[in-house]
């Protein structure tokens, strides 16, 4: 009896013409709904045969590759990280997917095929990252982000099995955390006093405010009467494109028309990221006067100003950008004659003080923003301390940051160990409400003279300061005692606004005007002959404002018609420039 046809889905075996053996296996279905049935081919019966059983098991325990592209590990990170880490993942995330894909896994990794991946392909990999100088951090940061692209392969049906979570990651040892002592952070506080955003680091050393959470606090956070900042929200690094058409040669961050196309801040997502936090009555009145010098900075830096609502800005308004508020804790640090630490280290001061207190679990928690009970690990890093700062910090800690007796008897050490004698005075130039300190009376003659030239109609003076008195009492702001007449030269500008769809608009104020650059609290205003940018003002309807300024009136002109084509690009097309309401 002639043997019947297999029935459909049922595997095949066959002796071809080309004198080979088939086999043909259905393991599921396509996409587009028909039969995956899988080809392979063998030179014997029995080979083929072994081949088509092992299909078999693996389709029965679903575990067989998905049917189209055969990915290479670099084709399969490129797409990951592109278009499918990218929209669902923050922003800081994906930068640090994108380093561990680009710069690492990529060039050392990315010719292996994804099915053929082995574990002790990744250890080798990573053995070799630490013998080139990448630290173990790093290693293990590049292994946590391969462990979740081989993850989302794996749920895909791109791969039967995930290699990193076999292979053993690099070993992390947890750095010790080192606290300020009580003498390093009042050097800190008394040296922070004399330049501008002093309050900035006092709340990163009072109360452990991550970077990201201060330098995106806006003045709606702050509630002056309750005495309460609330954390919502945390600064992401700026991310910048070419705003000359990528003609001036340099990477987009160094573009002098660089556009910024990442929004400022995001939310804070977790539940115990957004946290109310109480504030020592010393540092509410601190902010008081932070948001006072900042109502004078506005009114200087007149139409320049951009009125974005953040507690802590440049001299024009703009928040301040993470690398440069890092490279001033540097500059900090070494004015003050403190050990060199993170930035990080300021919040681990605070944590610190807090455990030492005796605080309750659960109130330190809220104010670090930890996730509560999950924060074991937490607590162990932090009260893992030497017996020395256990004792120095818990037997000064009641006047650690503005006990009054304290301080009064710190002053008095301070001023009888100081080698600047008691009786020096400084002269300090007063500029209607901002006062300029000067070693030298003729400098400060001069400078009140030359402000009197330019604003008649304003208070200019000489008052005569102690140097002790100046340096604890005197306003924050440019509080450093200067050895020479502030820089008077004059600063042109030129300012234009559109309405969205281009159209310009008149202001009411003056599209061009001149001003001394020693008037703005840097010296290095700008030394450029000119320079221009654009910019969306919020809270405006999208309206977009060119500015040029520079010491060269005769290029301005050129300047300033370059950023209005530009301006008037930006208002009909937000979307080129980054220009979302999600600011």
């Amino acid at each position: 009896m002639a043997k019947g046809r297999q029935p459909n889905g049922a595997s095949s075996i066959y002796l071809g013409k080309d004198g080979r053996w088939h086999g043909r296996i259905t393991v599921g279905v396509k996409n587009d709904g028909s039969p995956d049935r899988r080809h392979v081919s063998r030179k014997t019966r029995a080979e083929v045969t072994k081949t088509v059983r092992e299909l078999e098991r693996q389709r029965d325990k679903g575990a067989v590759r998905k049917a189209g592209q055969s990915w290479t590990l670099a084709t399969w990170l490129t797409h990951w990280v592109e278009n499918i880490a990218a929209p669902n993942v923050s922003e800081n995330t994906i930068d640090g997917y994108r380093v561990a894909v680009n710069h690492h896994l990529v060039p050392g990794l990315g010719a292996h095929r994804l099915e053929k991946l082995e574990p002790e392909h990744l250890e080798r990999f990573y053995k070799k990252m630490q013998e080139t100088g990448s630290a173990a951090g790093t290693a293990h940061q590049v292994h946590r982000t391969l462990r979740a692209a081989l993850n989302e392969a794996v749920r895909r049906g791109h791969a039967i099995r995930n290699p990193a979570t076999i292979a053993k990651a690099p070993r992390l040892e947890e750095d010790e955390v080192e606290p300020y002592s009580v003498e390093e952070v009042q050097r800190l506080l008394a040296e922070a006093a004399k330049h501008r955003n002093a309050a900035r680091w006092v709340i990163a050393l009072a109360l452990g405010l991550r970077q990201g959470e201060v330098l995106g606090m806006q003045w709606t956070d702050v509630d002056f009467e309750l005495g309460v900042i609330r954390v919502r929200r945390g600064r992401l690094r700026p991310r910048y494109e070419h705003g000359c058409g990528n003609r001036c040669g340099r990477k987009p961050g160094f573009c002098p028309q660089k556009i910024n196309v990442r929004r400022e801040t995001k939310s804070v997502k977790s539940r115990a990221g957004q946290r109310p936090i109480g504030v020592p009555d010393e540092l509410m009145a601190l902010l008081r006067r932070h948001k006072e010098e900042q109502g004078r900075e506005r009114a200087l830096a007149r139409d320049l100003w951009t009125e974005k609502g953040y507690v802590f800005t440049s001299p024009l308004g703009e928040p301040l950008n993470p690398n440069t508020d890092f490279h001033r804790w540097k500059v900090l640090l070494k004015a003050a004659g403190v050990r060199d630490g993170r930035l990080h280290d300021a919040r681990h001061t605070a944590a610190t003080v807090l455990l030492i207190l005796g605080i309750s679990d659960a109130v330190v928690d809220s104010i670090m923003g930890w996730e509560p009970g999950k924060s074991a690990r937490m607590h162990r890093r932090y009260q893992h301390m030497t017996s020395r700062v256990l004792k120095e910090t818990a037997a000064k800690v009641g006047g650690l940051l503005w006990g009054v007796d304290q301080m009064a008897g710190t002053a008095a050490s301070e001023a009888s160990q100081s080698p600047v004698p008691a009786e020096l005075v400084v002269h300090v130039a007063r500029l209607g409400e901002r006062r300029v300190p000067l070693l030298y009376r003729e400098h400060a003659d001069e400078v009140v003279a030359r402000w009197s030239e330019d604003w008649p109609d304003h208070t200019a003076e000489v008052e005569e300061w102690d140097r002790w008195r100046w340096e604890h009492q005197g306003p924050g702001g440019a509080s450093e005692v200067r050895d020479r007449v502030p820089e008077r030269t004059v600063v042109f500008h030129a300012r234009a606004l559109f309405l969205p769809g281009g159209e310009r608009t008149a202001t009411g104020l003056p599209e061009q005007w001149s001003v001394p650059a020693w008037d703005f609290e840097t010296d290095a205003y700008t030394d450029r002959a000119s320079s221009w940018r654009t910019a969306r003002r919020p809270g405006t309807g999208q309206e977009v404002e060119a500015q040029v300024r520079g010491t060269d009136r005769a290029a301005i002109g050129a300047a300033f018609a370059e950023a209005c084509a530009q301006a008037v690009d930006r208002a009909q097309n937000p979307g080129k420039y980054g220009d979302t309401d999600e600011w």
